[in-house]
């Protein structure tokens, strides 16, 4: 679903919504001074009704309108987000991004990636493990290369299962000292956006998703 079509949906649901509460809030206010000018017109003028009554029933129909009015203020406020969505989805298609990810799904085509090293590394060792996590391929990077790459070469010298989740782990060393383990940042583009509980989530020619907050725009040059 786009951004376009949920965040419409969300939008018109919302508004209807509020619509009716207002609609049958008017509907129960009126009937209530109805109810209060016959009983008031018919008291028994020797023996009065408790005004208090009144007043509580009074402040209980404030507090529904309050609620009310609160409600269609979230309604203005979902209108806006989906417009803001809208505005966002415009922006991101067809754009290549990164997302860093350990779980990259393989179709045949070539991945590739970056890595986030750390400033005080010097070596780093990718490692490829199939679902069931056996070792399928190791190579240690080139921390000079910008770009990195896998075209589904495993050790055994056979070809990687395509439409297959591996699972990709970066150890980094200074010298003979591990310092860590890292994931791969896929090099992607995104090819669908979503809204989904009002946030904007993307899709992507890897097969991968992510929210707005995971991915980078990726500059080639």
């Amino acid at each position: 679903m786009s951004t376009v079509t949920s965040a419409t949906a969300a939008q018109s649901t919302t508004q209807a919504a509020s619509s009716a509460a207002t609609q049958q809030f008017g509907e129960e206010f009126n009937n209530f001074i109805q109810l209060l000018t016959a009983q008031v017109k018919n008291q028994d003028p020797l023996a009065p009704m408790d005004s208090t009554q009144f007043v509580e029933q009074l402040a209980t129909f404030s507090s529904l309108e309050q609620q009310v009015n609160t409600n269609s203020s979230l309604g203005s406020i979902a209108s806006l987000i989906g417009d803001l969505h809208t505005m966002f989805a415009s922006e991101w298609l067809g754009e290549t991004v990164t997302v860093e990810s350990s779980w990259v799904p393989y179709s045949g085509s070539e991945v590739q990636y970056l890595t986030n090293t750390p400033t005080d590394a010097d070596h780093a060792y990718l490692t490829v493990r199939d679902p069931e996590g056996e070792l399928v391929w190791t190579e240690e990077l080139d921390l000079e290369s910008g770009v990195h790459t896998w075209n589904g070469q495993t050790n055994s010298g056979e070809a990687a299962s395509t439409d297959t989740v591996f699972e990709f782990n970066i150890d980094f060393y200074r010298g003979t000292e591990y310092i860590g383990l890292g994931a791969p940042q896929i090099i992607t583009t995104i090819t669908d956006v979503a809204s989904e509980d009002g946030v904007l989530r993307f899709g992507t020619s890897s097969h991968l998703t992510a929210d707005l907050y995971s991915v980078s725009k990726y500059d080639a040059s």
